[in-house]
């Protein structure tokens, strides 16, 4: 998708869900991944709004929006749900927004969670979250490996 932005900023990842979409942001440097809560999608113009504030406020010029595919590579409702979100945060924002395959993401996520000690309701109120730090820390872990790989 293409943006009004150039790429000298940070991105934060999404990871889409009906109720709740997970963000990540990434550090300074690009090198990690970190939480930033949640954004209710049911309300689009507010999310919008949220949205853009986010992307004003910490400088971000790239969405990295998680696509989740079947096991076997096959896109589904929730892949097409999940391309629909990135038109929106495209179309609110102007920024750069890239699909990023979130196989496993929630994998992750709950055993990192379950690695720190958090269980119960408290990690089902994080699992969004961390999911989208996982979608973030993969894309930028294979961002590193493709500009080493030049």
């Amino acid at each position: 998708m293409a943006a009004a932005v150039a790429d000298t900023g940070r991105t934060c990842a999404l990871d889409p869900g009906r109720a709740r979409v997970g963000l990540a942001i990434d550090d300074e440097l690009g090198l990690l991944a970190h939480p930033r809560g949640t954004l209710d999608p049911r309300d689009p113009k507010a999310f919008a709004a949220r949205l853009r504030e986010l992307a004003d406020a910490e400088n971000v010029s790239r969405f990295v929006v998680g696509l989740p595919l079947h096991l076997g590579g096959a896109e589904g409702t929730a892949a097409r749900d999940a391309r629909a979100l990135a038109q929106v945060v495209a179309d609110a924002t102007g920024r750069i927004v890239e699909m990023w395959d979130e196989r496993l993401s929630t994998v992750q996520a709950q055993r990192a969670l379950s690695a720190s000690e958090v269980r119960g309701a408290k990690a089902r109120a994080r699992i969004d979250e961390a999911a989208a730090c996982a979608i973030l820390q993969s894309w930028l872990d294979a961002r590193r490996a493709r500009r080493g790989a030049r």
